[in-house]
This record gives structure tokens, sequence and C-alpha cells, in this order.
């Protein structure tokens, strides 16, 4: 009676406790109401209130929607666990709480998804509200941490999130370092937006988690890069972080594509970096930014302060106010000047952007107010142009405040054109080493050994000198006059250099040669005594900068000079790579203006039989591979790209080499083909081969530039042209034999490196198949007609319609995998096996009935190539069957004409043989003619039957001679035996395929 007394008990007191929980689901205004009535139940039966408060939460553990009324649920669950009474002894919480935590990790491992949901929710909501004085014992916090670190890894993303939550209370803590180790592999590898997000907010400041913090501005996720710059705004202060992560971080957040990201970036920078850090003083922000290493940043910083109406100064400040009132001897004290001021870099770059800002805005309103503060950083400009080098960055800010300034006065244009005929004759700067040799200060090509100055000098040059003609007729004068002792054969190199430099700025800024005639010097005479000469100088930084100005004279030719061309041929392949790069550009530049036959006529023929022992490898293959144009410049440039120029990358700009700038310009070249017809076919599937194999090298990991310029190359390119989705279906197997290691002798290393070129392999595959299956621009948004054969009906040939297609690609992987007929080494199959399934994710269109039926006959080869492999040997019976439902007469053989045209328009070889047969054929012997038999026997005859009467193209033919060994007659059976009885069952099988993951797996909804 007693016992039944007690049940009836708990019953009514799970009642009550379930109306209660009923109740708090309607507002979260009642819930401290319903704590203390829920807490007086509690003290009015302390023995079974445990047991029936779980009882009574049970069907929380099945809510698998996070609706409002749930989570208020939820949320009253948790502040009552940690609910503690300050009135009475928590002797009775304590125990409650370690009570109902025990019986939470009891759902942690449980086959549920929902459960296990549910349990780690309300496990970090308690833990989040817990007090910092909450008794609870070690032991059962080490299995909390201990479960809720397994949950981290569970597949289902809304677990894995609130177990984070969670352990994120326990993550600062010294003892548990496994944690945050945790979190930072986490962050790095899980795929789930929310999850990342989570684990970002969770991450504790320091030096390890902020270069981890900062990673996340680049995530794909915008919610994920918005919570960086939150965390990077509360947990990271200005002065815990280096002058590189700051700049980074301001690069990237006002730059980013997303608005929101942007905004939550811009509050960063002017909540907690401008007014906390900086007391609103933009001079000291942009000291802590180091301008004048990251001025793109500092411009950027400062532009969009202004857009949002800071930083303005008022009618009070004036440039003057900022200049400094004496020399400052930490930057120059050996060579300061007392009698004039200059202005810091952080205030010149400030007022170069504050008058830029005032002056876009006085054209918009027609005001001409801006002309004031362009006269007087004139002024200013002329004095910094005195300074040495340590104040080059502010003397160049205040060059660019020139083109506020309105020269329309004469009295003030004579006297800036005296400045600039100043600044052009103003030579290099240079130091002695330890022999007293003269090594140039700067990049030795431009004004200035600068390419900054010079285009902050160019551009006060065109703005004081804005007729027409006239900017070329003063520095011509001044090249005159720089070219003297460069004529007479009496100048240093140093003089060369700077003659060369302002020859260069003029070549830059000019429209065409007309321009240049009749001034100081005639362009045939810059050319010949000048450009010419400089190119062939013993000092190889002269060479250097007259192979760069010989590429700008070239582009200004109506037509290349035969002068100019050979020139920079023959600095291409027997310079040192800086002077083969500038070669190489300057040619790729005049193919792209001129043509390449233009260029082709100007160099002639036999070029490289002119020009011994050079750099260039060309082998007697590539040759034949190039159909008649061994003697063009595209060819010479092509074998540069094949080349290893040993010393390529240059130590001024690590990604830039020869290999590198040819990269890039034959990808500008192949993404405008329609401009440049004349070139070979050949020659563009080779040039985007190795484009390919460029994109994938692990060799060129570093060379970030030309991955970009790749990267928006293959986005582009397979959609402006139908033709280039045919050169990329003819390279496709090329490309998988040059990269794909023990294939055409590629030689793979050990284990490691073999498994690591072999994945290089499959993703060049399925990034070029979904190049080939990527849709074409449309006319009229990319000028290019959607050339996609389904679309265009007849209006293209039928063959042309299969090479442009997924189809021709196909064909061409099912060839090449039937050309492995003989026993094959680890490596073959392992190639074969990467093309099969790259294979089985082309779609076919329902058009293309002969290439269908093409593709069922050369299947049953391909099948018997891998048969041993019995995942992909399930997947090309998938293939098999839903290419035998797309034929719409399945029992109609392809003739073996058209099987030759359509292998003929391809480029394949292969013997199609009257033996073949459509699609992948099961053993001919009818399974309903056999008598019943024992399960052994019926397996012996089956072999036996499969021995004397299998199709031929199930398994590829050995050629032997004699009689077979009993172990290789026994092996080729069981492989007959194995595909027979496998496409028997193809009907069976059907759509059986789906496993449960995909059936159960599915993630709960997230409102």
């Amino acid at each position: 009676m007693a016992e039944i007394e007690q049940d009836k008990h708990e019953q009514e007191l799970t009642r009550k406790i379930a109306v209660i929980l009923d109740d708090t689901k309607a507002s979260y205004a009642i819930h401290n109401r319903k704590v203390k009535e829920l807490f007086t139940l509690r003290s009015s039966s302390p023995q079974s209130f445990s047991s029936s408060f779980n009882n009574a939460i049970l069907p929380v553990f099945s809510f698998q929607r996070r609706t409002a009324s749930a989570e208020r649920i939820i949320r009253f669950i948790s502040t009552f666990a940690g609910f503690n009474d300050s009135q009475k002894s928590s002797i009775d919480d304590n125990e409650f709480l370690e009570a109902f935590l025990r019986f939470l990790l009891s759902a942690f491992a449980s086959a549920n998804k929902t459960a296990r949901f549910r349990s780690c929710q309300i496990t970090s909501e308690i833990i989040l509200r817990l007090p910092d004085d909450a008794e609870v014992s070690n032991e059962l916090w080490d299995e909390v941490i201990e479960k809720l670190i397994i949950r981290v890894g569970d597949k289902i993303p809304i677990v894995r999130t609130f177990a984070i939550r969670a352990l994120s209370r326990f993550v600062n803590d010294s003892e548990n370092n496994e944690i945050l180790d945790l979190f930072i592999q986490t962050l790095q590898s899980d795929q789930i937006a929310d999850v990342r997000k989570t684990l970002l907010l969770s991450l504790p400041p320091s030096n390890a988690t902020s270069s981890v913090v900062i990673g996340c501005t680049l995530d794909v996720s915008e919610s994920v890069r918005k919570a960086a710059y939150i965390v990077l705004a509360n947990k990271f202060p200005l002065h815990s972080l280096s002058i590189k992560l700051r700049a980074l971080i301001l690069q990237r957040g006002l730059s980013d594509r997303s608005p929101a990201v942007v905004k939550e970036c811009l509050k960063l920078l002017k909540d907690e970096w401008l007014c906390k850090s900086c007391n609103n003083n933009p001079i000291e922000l942009l000291k802590y930014l180091d301008v004048e290493t990251y001025e793109y940043v500092g411009v950027s910083v400062m532009k969009a302060l202004l857009s949002v109406g800071m930083c303005k100064p008022d009618g009070s400040q004036r440039i003057q106010q900022f200049k400094e009132s004496s020399c400052d001897e930490a930057r120059d004290s050996d060579n300061c000047n007392p009698d004039f001021e200059l202005l810091e870099p952080e205030v010149a770059l400030y007022w170069r952007v504050v008058c830029q800002h005032l002056h876009t805005k006085a054209q918009v309103k027609g005001s001409d107010a801006a002309a004031t503060a362009g006269t007087e950083a004139v002024v200013y400009a002329a004095e910094a142009s005195d300074s040495r080098a340590n104040y080059r960055f502010a003397s160049r800010q205040l060059l660019l405040l020139g083109a506020l300034l309105d020269f329309s006065d004469s009295t003030i244009r004579k006297i800036a054109s005296t400045f600039v005929q100043d600044l052009l004759h103003k030579p290099l700067e240079y130091e002695l080493d330890c022999s007293s040799n003269k090594i140039v200060i700067g990049d030795g090509i431009n004004l200035g050994g600068d390419r900054d100055w010079a285009i902050a000098v160019a551009g006060l040059v065109k703005q004081v000198h804005a007729a027409d003609g006239e900017l070329e007729e003063v520095i011509l004068q001044i090249v005159e006059e720089l070219a003297r002792p460069c004529r007479e054969r009496t100048a240093d190199f140093m003089e060369w250099l700077h003659c060369l430099a302002v020859t260069g700025l003029v070549l830059e800024n000019t429209k065409s040669l007309h321009w240049l005639q009749g001034k100081a010097i005639e362009p045939i005479e810059l050319l010949n005594a000048l450009l010419l000469p400089g190119a062939k100088h013993l000092n190889l930084d002269v060479q250097r900068v007259a192979v760069r100005c010989l590429g700008l004279y070239g582009l200004l030719e109506r037509r290349p000079s035969e002068e100019v061309v050979k020139q920079l041929g023959f600095s291409f392949v027997k310079g040192p790579s800086s002077i083969s790069l500038l070669a190489g550009k300057g040619l790729i530049d005049l193919v792209m203006w001129h043509g390449h036959q233009e260029v082709d006529r100007a160099i002639g023929q036999d070029f490289l039989s002119q020009v011994p022992d050079n750099r260039l490898q060309i082998s007697a293959e590539l040759c034949n591979k190039i159909d008649a144009v061994n003697d063009g410049v595209l060819f010479l440039l092509y074998a540069g790209l094949q080349s290893d120029f040993f010393d390529q990358t240059l130590d001024c700009n690590e990604n830039e080499s020869v290999q590198a700038t040819l990269a890039e310009g034959f990808a500008k070249i192949l993404l405008l083909s329609e401009n440049y017809p004349s070139v070979p076919g050949s020659l563009h599937a080779l040039i985007l081969a190795k484009l390919i194999i460029f994109y994938f090298s692990e060799e060129n990991n570093e060379q970030c530039r030309l991955k970009q310029c790749l990267s928006v190359f293959f986005e582009h390119y397979p959609s402006l042209s139908a033709n280039h989705k045919k050169h990329l279906s003819k390279v496709f197997i090329p490309v998988m034999r040059a990269m794909w290691p023990g294939i055409n002798g590629n030689h793979g290393g050990s284990t490691a490196m073999i498994s690591n070129m072999r994945k290089r392999a499959v993703r060049a595959s399925r990034f070029m198949l979904q190049m080939i299956q990527s849709t074409m621009y449309q006319k009229g948004t990319d000028n290019h007609v959607n050339t996609l054969p389904e679309e265009n009906g007849g209006s293209v040939d039928h063959t042309d319609e299969i090479e442009t297609g997924e189809e021709g690609l196909a064909i061409r992987i099912a060839t090449e995998v039937v050309s492995f007929q003989t026993k094959k080494t680890a490596a073959e199959k392992s190639y074969i096996s990467a093309l099969c399934k790259t294979m089985t994710l082309i779609r076919f269109r329902v058009s293309e009935q002969e290439a269908i039926k093409l593709m069922r006959l050369l299947l049953s080869r391909v099948a018997g190539s891998v048969s041993s492999d019995k995942e992909l040997f399930k997947e090309l019976t998938s293939m098999a069957k839903h290419l035998k439902e797309l034929d719409s007469n399945p029992d109609q053989d392809l003739s073996r004409d058209a099987a030759v045209l359509i292998l003929g328009s391809l480029g394949v070889e292969y013997n199609i043989n009257e033996e073949h047969s459509n699609g992948i054929q099961p053993t001919p012997v009818s399974r309903a003619t056999r008598p019943t038999r024992s399960r052994r026997r019926v397996q012996r005859e089956e072999s036996s039957s499969d021995e004397e009467d299998s199709p031929s193209s199930i398994v590829p033919s050995i050629g032997q001679s004699g009689t077979r060994s009993q172990r290789v007659s026994k092996t080729v059976a069981l492989t007959k035996m194995t595909a027979s009885r496998a496409f028997d069952d193809i009907d069976e099988e059907g759509d059986s395929a789906l496993t449960s993951d995909e059936a159960n797996d599915s993630d709960i909804s997230v409102e």
C-alpha cells in the first residue's frame, strides 16, 4: 500500500510540475513567479521531486522545432535548475543541480538526435547562468566537460553549437588548454557557418587566438565575418594588435563585399579605435597604422570616416598648424634643414584625402573652393621636394594635391612649370657600398626610384601642361639634355637610368608617336640613340629600363618595327630573369595590341636559330605538337612558359616571375580569343593545358598574383565561347596524364607525395568538368551569344555539338580508359579509377542520341577495366542504366560509320569492332531455363558458362601463347563471373541505394 501511495504522490507531483511548465510557455514575464512555485513544490517533497521533475520534462526532449514556446520552456527549466534561494540553505539546491546534470548527461549519448540537441541546450543554458560561487563537485564538472568535448564532434550542427556554448565557460581555465585547442581546430574544419560563428564568439582574447579571429575575416559566410569584427571590437584593444594586423583588419573589412560586414568594421574603427583609443584624433589613428608602409589602408580609413561625417577639419584648422616646428631628430638629424618645415607623413596623408574629399564635393556643387587648398599644397610640395628619402612619403602626398589646382592663371602656371622641371631634372638617389660602388635607391626603373612617386609627378605635369602636345614638348626637352652624355658615351649608369626613367615617363603618358614628332628629339632618334643602345648596355639595370621603354615604344607605333621586336626577343631568350620578365611583358603587350601576325612579320623567320646559346628548352616533341608556327612570337613565348628559369623569382617582388608573367599574358589572350582568330588551335590547347597545370601546381602556391589571375580567368573563360569548351574537352586527358604520378613517366616520390599529387589531379579533373558544365553568357550581358548546342538547334554542326558538350568529354575519357588493355600498374589502376569516377558525373542530353549509343558501346569495355573495384563498378552500372533510359531506341546499334565520324571529330583514335554491343551485357545464359540445382554446382556451371560465352566487352582480352596457368584462368573466370552477376542484378537493385543517413540525418530546423 505504501508503494502505491508513493506512486500516486509522484504522479500527482509530476502533473503539477507539468502544469507549471505548460504555463511558462506563454511569456517570460511569469517565469520568476513560476520558479518560486516550483521551488515550493520541491521544498514540500524533496525526496521525490527530482524523479518527478525529470519525468515531467521528458516531452521536452522530443521538441524538434525551435519554436518560441519551446524556447521559453527550455529557458525556464535552465533558470530553475540554477536557482539558489539565498535565504535558506543551498545544500538541497546543489544536490538537485548535480542530480539534474547527471540526468542530462545520460541523454548526451542518445541515438535520438533531438534528445542530444535538447540535453546539450539545457546544459549550456545552466552552465552559462550559474554564478561563479556555485558549489558543484569537481568530478561532475570533469564528466560534463569530457562529454561535451565528445558532443563537439557530433554530426548534428545544432548539437555541436550548444556543446561549444557550454564549453565556452571553461575555455579560459588554464587547466583546460585542450578545450582551446579543440575550438581552434574545429573552427578551421567545420563546414557549418553557425557552428563557426559560435566558436568564434567563444574564443578568449590571446596572442594565439588573435590570428585565428583575423583569419575569420576571410570566411565565406557573412555572419562569421561579421562576428569576427564584433569579437575584435569587444576583446582585442587597438594597443594589443601589431601594426600589420591592424592594417589587415581594416583592409579586409572596409573592402568586404557585404555591406553588413563593412558596417561592423566601420563601427569597430569609429567607436573603439578612433573614439576610445585615439580620443577622436584621426592623426593619432593614422600613426597606429604606419601609413608610410600601408598607405592604401590609411587612405581607405580616411575616406570611410569622411563618408560618415567624421574627421572633417573645422574652419580654424589649416595646413600650417600641422607643420613641424622643428626638424625631427628621430627621423634624420644629420640631414635636417632648419630653413623649412615639413609635414609628418600622417598629417600629409590626412590633408591629401581631406582636400580630395572637399574638391570632389566642390565639383559636385560647382564651386572652386578647393583651388585654394590646391595652391597651398603645391607650395608645400615644392618645399618638400628638397628633403631626403625619409621625407619622400610626405612629399608625394603633397604632390598628389597638385591635381586639385586650377592652373588657368599664367603666373601660377609659370611657377609650377619651373617646379615640375626641377622635379624631372632631379637625379636618382644612391648610396655607396664598402667598395665605393654606387647602389641605386629604389626600383631603378621609375622616376625617383618609386612607381608611386613617378605617378604623382606625372599627374602634376599633366595638370600644369594640359594643352595638346605640351607635356611631350616639355619632357622631351629634358630628355634631350639628359641624353647628350649618353650619346657621347660619357655617362655613367646612374645618368643612363635617370635619362631612361624620364623617357619612360613620356612614353607612358603620350597617346602616339605622332605627338613626339617635331620635338627636341625625334622618335627614331630616341630609338636608335637611346633605347637600343641602352638595351645592349653592360649594366643590367640599364638594360632592364631600356627593355621596358622598348615595350612602351612598340605600343605607340602603328606597326611594330623590326628593331624593337627583335631586340625584345633577344633580351627575352638571352637576358637574366629580371630582363626576360620585362621583355616578355613587352612582347605580350605587342601581341595583344598589334596582333601576333604583325609581330611575326617583324621578328622574321628562324629567329631562334639566330640566337645561339639561348635559355629556352625546345624539344622536337613540342615542335610537332604545334601546327606550322614554330617561328612565331607565340611559339617563342610558349617555349619560355615551358622552360625553367632557375633565377626566375625576382628579389624585389616574390610574386613576379617569368613564367607567372607569361601565364598572365596568355590568359588574357585566350580569354579574348575571338579577337585573335588566327591563333592556331593546337597552340591554344597547349597553352590552356599549361595554365591548368600551373593553377594546381604546388610549386606555385606562393605566387598569389598568378593564382588570383588564373582564378578570374577560369571563372569567365568557359562561359564566353563554345569554342572554349571544345578546347577544355580536348585538353582534359593531356592534363590528367601530365599531373598523374606514374603516367607518362611522371615521378611521384614518397607515398605521401604520390597521394597529394593524385588528390591535386582529381581536383583538376572535377574543376575542368565544372567549367565544361558552366552556362554560357547570354547575349546582351557579355556581348556573346549563348552557343549552347541545345538552344541553337541546327545552327551548329552536329559533331560540333558533341565536341562542345559533355558527351564529347565522356567519349574521350572512355577511350582513354579502354586504351589500357594489358596488365596495369598500380599508377594506371588509380588513374583509370579516377577517370571513371569523373565520367560518372557527366550529364548527357537526350538530343545527342548518337553520342549516347556510342557511349553505351564503350561503357562495356570501361566496366571490364575496373571490374575489381566494386563501388566504381556499381556506379558504372547505374550510369549504363541511365544511358539506356535516355536511348530512344535502345535495341538499335550505332552504325560503324557514325561512330567513326564522331571519334574523328574528337580527334580520338579507337578501333570500333563489330563484336561490340550497346551497353553492358550480362551473361547470355538465361537463368529462367536453368534447372534447380545445389548452390555450389550452379556456381561451377555459371563459371564454366562465363568462360565459354561471356562477351569480350566485360574484360579486356589479353593476348597469350600456349595454355594459361591455373591461377590466371581462375582469376579471369572469377572476374567475368562477378561482372556478369552484377549486371544481371541491375533491374533488381533499382533505386534502393538510398542510405539511412540520407533518409534520417536531416538537420534540425532553426528558427
